[in-house]
Formats: C-alpha cells, sequence, structure tokens
C-alpha cells in the first residue's frame, strides 16, 4: 500500500462562531488549523485523504466543516454535529446528507454526563432521520458508555456506527477491565471501530509502547473493522506528533497481526464509501 486515508482529524477556526475548545489552556493547538498543516504533519507519507471530524457542537462549525472540504480535495469526508434533541433536527439532517462530503454526525457524548443520554425517546426521530439518509454516527464515548452502546446497537441494527478513539480506555493507568470485554461485544455486534485517540489518554512521558495491549486487542477484536485515525492535532497535547503516532500505530499494529492495508485505509474507505 502506497496511499494512507486518515480516518480521523480535526481542523478550526478560533474565530469561527460558537468556538469552544481548544482554549488558551490548551496551549500547544490553541491556534487556528487547516489543510497545509495537515499536509506539513505527514512529513511526506502520501496521503490520499482524510475524514474531517467536528470539534464544536455547533452547526457553524458544520458549515464551516463542509465549506472548507468542497474547495479542499485532500477532505474525502465530513463527520458533522446537530442537536439531536432539537425537533428540527430530522429537517437539518435530510437538508446536510444532501452534501456529497457529509457521511456521519458525532455528538459529542464523552461531555454529557447522562451516560445513557442516546437512548433517550425524544432521540428517536433523529436517529431515524440519519438511518433513512444514509448517514453513520461517529460515537465518541468513554468506557461508562460502551454497555449503553450495545443496547443503542440492537435498537438501531441498520445503523453504521464507529467508536471513535476506542472508547478512551484507561490507558495512564493500565487498565483493561471491563474495557476488555465491553468493547469486545461491541465487536461481535458488528460495529466498526477507530485506532486513535489513545496516546492522549496516557500519562505525561509514558512511551506509546506501553499501549500494545490495547492496540493488540483492538486487532483481535475488530480485525477488518478497524481504521486508524490520527486525531490530529488533538495529538499534540500528549507531546507526539501526526508522524509518531501513525508510526507507533503500525509498529504495534503490525506486531498484533493486522492487515495494514484495511487498517490504514480499505476500512476507512469501506465505512465512510470514500471511493
Amino acid at each position: 500500500m502506497t496511499r494512507w486515508i486518515d480516518a480521523h482529524q480535526h481542523f478550526w477556526s478560533l474565530t469561527t462562531p460558537g468556538h469552544e475548545w481548544p482554549t488558551a489552556a490548551e496551549a500547544p493547538i490553541h491556534r487556528d488549523f487547516g489543510p497545509a498543516d495537515l499536509i506539513a504533519a505527514c512529513d511526506g507519507l502520501p496521503l490520499a485523504g482524510s475524514v474531517l471530524v467536528q470539534s464544536q457542537p455547533t452547526d457553524a462549525d458544520t458549515d464551516w466543516m463542509l465549506a472548507l472540504a468542497e474547495r479542499t480535495p485532500l477532505v474525502r469526508a465530513v463527520v458533522g454535529w446537530v442537536d439531536l434533541t432539537d425537533p428540527a433536527a430530522p429537517d437539518r439532517i435530510a437538508t446536510l446528507a444532501g452534501n456529497p462530503w457529509l457521511r456521519g454526525l458525532r455528538p459529542m457524548l464523552q461531555s454529557i454526563d447522562d451516560t445513557d443520554w442516546l437512548l433517550r425517546a425524544d432521540l428517536a426521530p433523529a436517529i431515524a432521520a440519519m438511518q433513512a439518509a444514509g448517514l453513520r454516527l461517529d460515537a465518541l464515548v468513554q468506557p461508562r458508555h460502551l454497555p449503553m452502546l450495545a443496547r443503542f446497537v440492537e435498537r438501531w441494527p441498520d445503523l453504521p456506527i464507529v467508536i471513535d478513539h476506542a472508547a478512551k480506555p484507561f490507558a495512564a493507568a493500565g487498565t483493561l477491565d471491563p474495557w476488555r470485554d465491553d468493547i469486545a461485544a461491541l465487536a461481535g455486534l458488528g460495529v466498526h471501530c477507530k485506532l486513535s485517540g489513545l496516546r492522549t489518554e496516557q500519562a505525561p512521558g509514558q512511551p506509546a509502547s506501553d499501549l500494545a495491549p490495547y492496540v493488540a486487542h483492538l486487532v483481535n477484536a475488530f480485525g477488518p473493522r478497524l481504521m486508524w485515525g490520527s486525531d490530529w492535532p488533538v495529538v499534540l497535547l500528549s507531546g507526539d506528533d501526526w508522524r509518531r503516532w501513525h508510526d507507533d500505530a503500525l509498529r504495534m499494529a503490525r506486531a498484533a497481526g493486522a492487515d495494514i492495508d484495511r487498517l490504514f485505509h480499505g476500512a476507512a474507505v469501506d465505512f465512510y464509501t470514500l471511493g
């Protein structure tokens, strides 16, 4: 394989209306990030495209990303945001789905105190609209959400779902359970997963190699439904960068017996229908 797909990266402009994060407290990433920055971060690797994922819970951010994707060949798909509790959400979803770059939506579940929020009855019209439009759900979850997500998958078996950042296991403490069994149960239900975001779950100075047990479990559980993402530029908060995380993930995935072409290209192409 000579071309790579980054299945999870972000762009933002601090001047976009409603911008909330990063703040000045996240100094390494508290600036605008755009396509030229991503190309430079790849450090010579031939990136065939990326999936641009929302970072703000605002309609303005979604509209900004879609406009950017229209003039940026590197961006192959956009995962946006919609207020799923809004009675107007089904209409908004139907409108957004007419944009050729939009492939999915991501509610920011990690920031919602109610672990079972996604199961609320008043979200059903919006979820049904997503499914009818052929959109996917990026599940930004933590380990506490995994049993709930299994119930959600059983309720909506025809909605394609990918777990972002492997559900953010407690890597700083080296904790594997109950995350290990809970995420394997979801793999058994046919969902996809992203090998992304793990470096920022580690403690400062902790080596990437400590993630090897997590990577091996994800490779074994999800197989061809595991896709790599940089989570750039958020990964910069770990002291790492796009290229180092890529190289570390590649090394650990190979050691675990992963199909490298699927992990770094094919899984994202198929899930997001990148063509």
